[in-house]
């Protein structure tokens, strides 16, 4: 049980913070860098959900934002054990399954994709597509720790599956794909003429 009785500490007042095996790091550490784009991730789906006002996927967003707090308590235990235990706390396959099956369930009812769409739409499509930016973000700090140090591939595959929920959910906010703004390649690319506003 996490308890918090005291909102500032001043442990971090000299560039460090602490990790759950009580090391300490830069708080510019690769690690802290991911960690913080989890909760970046976190706050844009909190917008998010403010848009939608209590719609069926709100909920599905509100247990998303449990998951990312698992998620960065994951990358803040060092360790190449990603075992969960009684003080570990680690993503699981089932965390992973569940995006997976809720991304199955939302393109049962989308209109096919002829183009790449535009992040917009609807205001709730665009908050979530601005989650999904943030979480294809996170997942670059993610992968970038990865390359240096020991990191659950299970919280890997978690971040690369939720950037592609937040996109099919975007496209189902907006009207199961109908309110979808299209790219036109090029379409900006004839240069008008000097006459033109004559």
């Amino acid at each position: 049980m996490v308890r918090l009785n005291k909102i500032y500490t001043r442990t971090g007042d000299g560039g460090t913070t602490g990790l759950v095996d009580g090391s300490r790091l830069p708080k510019h550490d690769a690690r802290m860098e991911a960690i913080g784009a989890i909760d970046e991730v976190n706050s844009a789906i909190g917008l998010a959900i403010c848009t939608l006002q209590g719609a069926p996927h709100a909920a599905a967003l509100a247990h998303i934002q449990n998951d990312l707090f698992d998620l960065g308590a994951d990358l803040a235990t060092p360790g190449d054990d990603f075992a969960p235990g009684e003080m570990t706390l680690r993503i699981v396959s089932a965390q992973v399954e569940w995006l997976e099956a809720a991304i199955d369930t939302l393109n049962e009812d989308l209109q096919p994709l002829k183009s790449f769409i535009l992040p917009g739409g609807s205001e709730a499509a665009a908050r979530i597509h601005v989650a999904r930016a943030s979480a294809r973000a996170a997942e670059r700090r993610a992968t970038a720790l990865a390359a240096a140090q020991p990191v659950n591939p299970a919280a890997l595959a978690y971040i690369n599956r939720l950037s592609d929920y937040l996109f099919v959910l975007a496209r189902a906010v907006n009207e199961n794909g109908g309110g979808d703004v299209l790219w036109v390649p090029g379409a900006n690319r004839v240069v008008p003429s000097p006459d033109a506003d004559r």
